[in-house]
C-alpha cells in the first residue's frame, strides 16, 4: 500500500508559459521503499531526486517517456550518493533531458522564486520605479513611478536622477546593482538622494512595500473620426484579469468606437487569466480544450460574462506565446477579433508546477491545448487574418523609438485600424459539432515542444 510522505508546500501550479494556478498536491512515494528508507530520504538531496521522478511519473503527459525505461531511470538515479544539492539538481536535469521536452524542467530554488515572483505579477520590499543609466548623462534616471507606490505617493518623476542608495553613491552602478539596493523587506526603508531638473539635491526616504505590477496598458486613441481604446497586455499574471477588466470599463466609459488588443511580445503567464480575459470579450462559444496524458479532454467556454462587444482587433507577433495564442485562437475562432501580424510562437502545451520542500521546484508537461475549432498550434503557431510581418528595419525603428508603438508608423497597428472597419467582428461564430477538436491520446503528444 503507498504511503504518504511528509505533505510539502500545498503549490501545485498549473503552466500556459510562465503561468501558475494554485491547487493542492502531496508527495507520494514508490510501493518499494519502506518506511523507513522514506524517512531517512526525507531531508537528504535523495529525497528530492525521488519526488521529482515521482511526479514526473504521475503526471507527464507521455506516459512512454520519449520511449524511455522510466523506471530505470528511477533506479539509476537512486543508486547513486548526493553529497550535495547542487548534485542532486545536476542529476535531476540529466534525467528530465531524456524526455526531449524543454518545458518539463527543474527549477532550483532562485528559479522557482523568480518565476512565482513573476507570475505573481507583484515585486515584494520595493518602491515602485522603473529606471535606467541614461545615455547622455551616465546618471541613474527615474523612468516611471508605477501607480499607486510608495515612490508615486513620494513624489518621484520621470527624469530625477539617483545619486545616492541609503548614502552609497550611484556613479558608474549598474541598473541591477541599484535594483538590489534599493529592494529590501517589506515595511522598510530605503534613502535616495535625487536630482531634480538640474536644481540642488535632496534625500527622499521611502518604505519598502509589496508592489502590484502594471501588466496592462492602455489609451484613447483618436483615428480620424474613430475613437480607437488601445490595450497592451505585457503578461498573463494573477492581476492580469483585473487590470484587463477595469481597462475595458474605463475605455468603455469614454466612448471609444473599437479596440485594439497588443499582445506582440507576450510570451505567455496564467492559464486561469488567459480564461478570465477572454470571457470579458466573448459571450459565447468555447475558448480553449485541454487533453490530457490519458485522451481524456476538458472544454472551457465563456459565460454570458463579456463586457463588451465592440469591434475588437488583435495584434501579434512570432514572440506572442502560450497563453496569448489561448487567447488569440479563442477571439479568431469565434470571430471576435481580427488577428493582425505576423505567425504567433506556438506553444500548445500546459505545465504544471510544484514546489518541493527544499524550495525548488519542478514544472512538467501535463496536457496539450488546442483552439475552438480544434487547431493544433504546436511548432506551428496561429496564422493572422491579415498577415503584416516587420522587416528588420522596421522593428528596429519601433524598438528605438518606442513611442511610434501604435502609431501611423507601426504598421501592423496602421492594417488594424484597417480592418477594424468591419463590425461584423464582434459577432461570436457558430461552428458545427464536425468541426470541434477529436480525442487525442496522450502518446501521440511525444515530443511535443
Amino acid at each position: 500500500m503507498n504511503q504518504s510522505a511528509k505533505r510539502y508546500s500545498p503549490l501545485e501550479v498549473a503552466l500556459i508559459g510562465g503561468a501558475i494556478a494554485t491547487t493542492a498536491t502531496f508527495c507520494v512515494f514508490g510501493q518499494a521503499w519502506s518506511r523507513s528508507v522514506r524517512a531517512a530520504l526525507q531531508d537528504s538531496p535523495k529525497a528530492t531526486v525521488d519526488q521529482v521522478w515521482q511526479l514526473v511519473n504521475r503526471e507527464y503527459v507521455d506516459t512512454t517517456f520519449n520511449q524511455q525505461n522510466w523506471q530505470a531511470i528511477r533506479q539509476s538515479l537512486l543508486s547513486k550518493e548526493y553529497t550535495t544539492r547542487d548534485q542532486a539538481y545536476t542529476a535531476i536535469r540529466e534525467a528530465l533531458k531524456k524526455l526531449g521536452d524543454p518545458y518539463t524542467r527543474f527549477l532550483d530554488p532562485r528559479q522557482y522564486e523568480s518565476l512565482t515572483n513573476q507570475t505573481s505579477g507583484e515585486v515584494s520590499g520595493a518602491i515602485g520605479i522603473r529606471m535606467e543609466l541614461n545615455d547622455k548623462t551616465k546618471r541613474l534616471t527615474v523612468v516611471e513611478a508605477i501607480d499607486n507606490s510608495p515612490a508615486k505617493k513620494a513624489g518621484l518623476k520621470p527624469g530625477d536622477q539617483i545619486l545616492a542608495i541609503d548614502g552609497r553613491p550611484t556613479h558608474q552602478m549598474k541598473v541591477e546593482d541599484a535594483s538590489k539596493l534599493i529592494r529590501g523587506k517589506a515595511g522598510t526603508f530605503v534613502t535616495l538622494r535625487l536630482e531634480r531638473n538640474g536644481q540642488s539635491t535632496f534625500d527622499l526616504r521611502l518604505t519598502r512595500a509589496n508592489i502590484e505590477v502594471p501588466t496592462v496598458r492602455y489609451t484613447v486613441k483618436q483615428e480620424s473620426n474613430r475613437r480607437i481604446g488601445y490595450i497592451r497586455l505585457h503578461e498573463f499574471s494573477a492581476h492580469a484579469a483585473d487590470q484587463m477588466r477595469k481597462a475595458i470599463h474605463d475605455l468603455n466609459a469614454k466612448q471609444v468606437d473599437a479596440f485594439v488588443l497588443d499582445m506582440r511580445g507576450n510570451p505567455g503567464g496564467l492559464l486561469q487569466s488567459s480564461i478570465e480575459i477572454a470571457r470579458m470579450w466573448l459571450d459565447h462559444g468555447s475558448i480553449v480544450r485541454t487533453v490530457d496524458r490519458a485522451g481524456g479532454s476538458e472544454e472551457t467556454k465563456a459565460n454570458r460574462s463579456a463586457i463588451t462587444n465592440r469591434p475588437l482587433a488583435v495584434l501579434v507577433d512570432n514572440n506572442s506565446a502560450s497563453a496569448s495564442e489561448i487567447l488569440t485562437g479563442a477571439l479568431k475562432d469565434n470571430r471576435r477579433a481580427v488577428v493582425v501580424g505576423s505567425q504567433t510562437f506556438g506553444k500548445a502545451l500546459v505545465q504544471s508546477v510544484h514546489e518541493l520542500p527544499d524550495g525548488s521546484g519542478v514544472a512538467i508537461t501535463i496536457a496539450h491545448y488546442y483552439t475552438p475549432l480544434g487547431t493544433d498550434i504546436n511548432h506551428k503557431g496561429i496564422t493572422p487574418d491579415v498577415k503584416v510581418d516587420l522587416t528588420q528595419a522596421q522593428q528596429r525603428q519601433l524598438g528605438a523609438n518606442p513611442s511610434l508603438v501604435a502609431t501611423m508608423d507601426d504598421p501592423q497597428y496602421a492594417r488594424a485600424l484597417t480592418a477594424l472597419s468591419n463590425n461584423r467582428l464582434a459577432q461570436p461564430v457558430k461552428y458545427p459539432t464536425s468541426q470541434r477538436p477529436m480525442s487525442i491520446r496522450a502518446s501521440d503528444l511525444t515530443n511535443s515542444r
